[in-house]
């Protein structure tokens, strides 16, 4: 059987930053989080960079390699921007999302950087990413505890990111999508304010995903978030309808078109 997502998304460029570094997609063969590295240049550009040139490969993707081509195609343009453009050097992204494979019996989840995959199944809040980042592997050693890292005073420190470089980590897996999953994608500024707890509350609250999403952003505005803030709530179902299936763009990929890309990096 055929399955699809029923995917929604919220974004907020938070009270404390000008701009909105987070860009997202939500398709019903695929969605996903960027989150532009704070701190660099044109994180924005990053961001929606990355989404635009993932998404307009279009929906079909065979497997996880044949993603995590794709993934390292779109980090390759990156880097292109910033050889054409010096003064873009140090942009980058996170990147977490979820894709259809093949006839969509399989469901591949694509990482890299702190930006979190979320599922619920059974009830149950199960974190599906590692954060690359510093205080992740403080936790890993025993050092930090985990309630502890979301107060951490060098959470926002990443350890892998996608800046065009050949050497950036690209991790694609294999998810079996069951009826009834829900799946959050989000940035840093809703898991990093936000206790499981809330999280759990917030998805099993609303059936609609795009009233979830937004819970979830107006929560994280109000635990105090510092940052952008950006959710996307996928319902794995058998099916859409029509109108549901083309990508709905957020943030930083709503901002900027792949014609005002192509004008800041010519």
């Amino acid at each position: 059987m055929s399955r699809a997502l029923r995917a929604g998304v919220a974004t907020d460029v938070g009270p404390f930053r000008a701009v909105n570094q987070d860009a997202a997609f939500a398709a019903s063969w695929g969605a996903a989080v960027a989150d532009g590295v704070g701190g660099g240049p044109a994180g924005d550009l990053a961001s929606a960079a990355l989404v635009h040139r993932l998404v307009a490969g279009g929906p079909r993707v065979d497997g996880a390699e044949a993603l995590a081509d794709r993934i390292r195609a779109a980090n390759w343009d990156l880097g292109a921007q910033v050889r054409r453009d010096p003064s873009l050097a140090g942009m980058a992204t996170t990147f977490t999302g979820l894709w259809f494979a093949g006839d969509g019996e399989m469901l591949l989840l694509a990482h890299t950087g702190d930006s979190r995959a979320y599922l619920v199944r059974g009830g149950n809040l199960i974190r599906q990413t590692r954060d690359d980042s510093f205080v992740q592997a403080l936790v890993d050693q025993g050092i930090v505890s985990a309630e502890d890292a979301m107060t951490h005073p060098r959470r926002n420190i990443i350890t892998a990111s996608l800046r065009g470089d050949a050497t950036d980590l690209v991790r694609v897996s294999e998810r079996v999508p069951v009826d009834g999953d829900r799946w959050l994608l989000c940035s840093d500024g809703v898991s990093d304010y936000l206790p499981d707890d809330a999280i759990l509350g917030a998805l099993q609250s609303y059936p609609d995903v795009v009233q979830s999403a937004r819970a979830l952003v107006e929560l994280a505005l109000e635990a105090g978030s510092r940052d952008n803030v950006t959710a996307v709530v996928c319902d794995i179902v058998d099916e859409v309808p029509e109108a549901l299936r083309a990508p709905v763009f957020a943030g930083a990929a709503a901002a900027r078109f792949l014609e005002g890309l192509d004008e800041r990096a010519g």
